[in-house]
């Protein structure tokens, strides 16, 4: 999840150039907090490089959980 308060880039700007999620993902974005992140459930996460370059900077937070069956 990345905190766009200080990036090189909106929200409204990001949207605009967002890669489609494949199936098993979701991007994310909260206007307000100026948030944004992808939730993933593959094993491997989406292709984040434009993003990252989009944005300026590494992501703020990032976790990885197991799923619970």
């Amino acid at each position: 999840m990345w905190n766009l308060a200080d990036s090189k880039t909106t929200l409204d700007e990001l949207r605009d150039q967002l890669p489609l999620a494949a199936d098993g993902e979701i991007w994310f974005a909260n206007d307000v907090a100026e948030r944004f992140g992808v939730v993933s459930t593959n094993d491997d996460l989406p292709e984040l490089d434009r993003v990252r370059a989009l944005i300026g900077k590494e992501p703020d937070v990032a976790e990885e959980f197991d799923a619970i069956e």
